[in-house]
């Protein structure tokens, strides 16, 4: 759930539907390109860059849902109403993961949003949302990040001194956030626009969320029939310890290769 997708050359034919909760529109597009950036870490194939720019999960299907606009604003009731599609949608397509790069900026009046997200975990998908880009100071989590049921990660390379603006916990409900953090500072992936340099640089949360979210899309082709809880105990087993605070680090940084062998 982004700004939409661009039909970028490295998400082949790997677009399966498309929703915008924006403007109604029918094909995939994306008219900010926060979604499609988001979208190529996760699993671009790398072919425009000749496998330099490849994504985590290069073979992953792909389903973007458009619920910010040109600017990369929304609102709760649009990410409410796409995740309501997902749910319904889930078996057709089976949709496994759910990345929501994605955080509102206001301290109140959320907890729909949460109870949201916390009935799609519920149904048994795995959501993945990033901690938000309002740290350093303490209880900056966004929401839904700030649920204490779904993975919540946070820029391993984006904690202290100038570059600390990942989101830290506590939540308001004194729940210990990020779960994990992965790296965010200026990572290149794939641009909304077929130029000669079809990649792009940008940083945040944002961009460490769907790290995560496409090493879980490779673990469950792996194994399939694990569970979102079963995912969650095996980024806490995994990860490496970075010796900071948990409120800052979670669990620690994402190992993809440790999480990816088998036990």
């Amino acid at each position: 759930m982004d700004t939409g997708a661009f039909v970028h050359i490295d998400f082949d034919n790997r677009i399966w539907a498309f929703r915008d909760y924006i403007h109604g529109k029918q094909q995939p597009y994306d008219d900010n390109g926060h979604g499609t950036h988001v979208l190529g870490i996760l699993g671009g194939s790398g072919k425009a860059s000749g496998g330099k720019y490849i994504g985590v999960a290069p073979g992953c299907g792909m389903i973007p849902l458009k619920v910010l606009d040109e600017k990369g604003n929304g609102n709760k009731e649009k990410v409410i109403q796409a995740l309501k599609w997902i749910e319904d949608n889930m078996k057709q397509y089976h949709i496994r993961i759910v990345n929501i790069s994605v955080g509102t900026t206001q301290r109140e009046g959320h907890e729909d949003l949460i109870e949201a997200v916390e009935d799609a975990w519920d149904q048994g998908l795995i959501v993945v949302a990033a901690a938000g880009n309002m740290g350093p100071g303490r209880g900056s989590i966004t929401a839904p990040g700030s649920s204490r049921k779904i993975i919540t990660v946070g820029s391993s390379d984006m904690l202290v001194k100038n570059q600390g603006i990942s989101g830290r916990g506590p939540t308001r409900d004194c729940v210990t956030k990020p779960d994990i953090v992965a790296p965010g500072n200026e990572i290149i992936s794939c641009a909304n626009c077929n130029s000669p340099y079809p990649y792009t640089t940008k940083s945040g949360t944002s961009m460490s969320t769907p790290f995560v979210s496409g090493g879980i899309a490779l673990l469950l082709e792996k194994h399939p029939e694990l569970t979102n809880l079963d995912i969650k105990k095996r980024l806490r087993s995994t990860a490496k310890n970075m010796g900071y605070p948990h409120n800052l680090q979670g669990w620690g940084m994402f190992h993809l290769q440790s999480f990816l062998k088998d036990c």
